[in-house]
């Protein structure tokens, strides 16, 4: 969805397409035949929040990666995470996970045991960063960040946690490869939060509650994407207890394309990686024999 309106400081509102896994909801923002990109985002997933009961879990087999960086991010339950680069570990709610993937990783994601065990509440967020050119074929890797270590902002009814990159004078300890902005915010009922012009493109996912932007008509609500203009004042105004997620940066130099699991500027590079998958010439998973085959019918989009 796209406003018709040239006024006010929001370009664009985008909803997500749903997909239903069974057990879960997937809401994906990111890319849309609207928007292919905001910032280096490439891809944005809301999954949940879903209950899981005890001997239920999530079991995302191996599956491969190029040419970008995920960027993992749990509300509520817990995940593990395991990767070709041998790095095993589980993620919690307010920690951020980073697998860089460039010339090729595979991992999986997976309910440990005692969630399995348990039962619970599954909720979070999963972005993809598309990598510069100059990174495109860089070494994988991984990073996992603590809740303690994420910068946060207190004031006023506002509750932020500096996920990826810088806002208001603050910058996270997670390794970014273009100028980004990545943020939770919380904000009481009235409260008011202004959005920094110092990111190029920058847009707002809605979690929970609604929000009013200074000078745009409308309220906008739970599940939607909305996409400020470049270098507008953006003030944002909760109506009851609201819930975003921020996301934005500096466009990357040149096209992307993108093709299930692979991002790349260059479609001969993505056509080797699916040959590479269905070959199984990508490295495997310590203790893992599963996996998640190429699919059939291959729908090649330019970013």
């Amino acid at each position: 969805m796209t406003l018709q309106s040239t006024s006010g400081p929001v370009e664009q509102l985008l909803l997500p397409a749903v997909r239903d896994l069974g057990d879960f909801d997937v809401r994906r923002a990111l890319p849309s035949a609207q928007r292919r990109m905001v910032g280096p985002f490439i891809f944005l997933d809301s999954f949940g929040p879903a209950v899981f009961r005890p001997g239920q879990g999530v079991d995302t087999r191996p599956h491969p990666h190029i040419g970008l960086a995920t960027l993992t991010y749990l509300i509520d339950g817990e995940m593990v995470h395991r990767d070709s680069e041998h790095y095993v570990q589980t993620i919690k709610p307010g920690e951020v996970n980073l697998m860089t993937a460039g010339r090729g990783i595979v991992h999986s994601e997976r309910s440990g045991p005692e969630f399995r065990a348990d039962g619970g509440t599954m909720f979070g967020f999963q972005a993809w960063l598309a990598l510069p050119l100059a990174l495109e074929e860089s070494d994988p890797g991984f990073q996992h960040v603590g809740a303690p270590e994420i910068p946060t902002l207190s004031d006023r009814g506002v509750e932020l946690r500096l996920l990826a990159g810088t806002l208001a004078g603050r910058q996270a300890p997670t390794r970014i490869f273009s100028d980004t902005l990545y943020a939770d915010v919380i904000l009481d009922d009235g409260a008011r939060f202004r959005v920094d012009a110092d990111h190029i493109e920058r847009a707002a996912y809605v979690v929970g509650g609604e929000i009013e932007v200074a000078g745009q008509t409308g309220r906008f609500g739970r599940d939607q994407l909305v996409i400020f203009k470049p270098g507008a004042e953006i003030v944002l105004k909760a109506v009851g207890a609201t819930r975003l997620m921020l996301l934005g940066g500096e466009p990357l130099e040149g096209e992307r394309h993108i093709y299930w699991n692979f991002v790349s500027s260059r479609r001969d590079r993505i056509e080797q990686a699916a040959e590479d998958w269905r070959a199984r010439r990508f490295p495997g998973i310590p203790g893992e024999t599963e996996f998640i085959p190429l699919p059939e019918t291959p729908s090649r989009r330019a970013a």
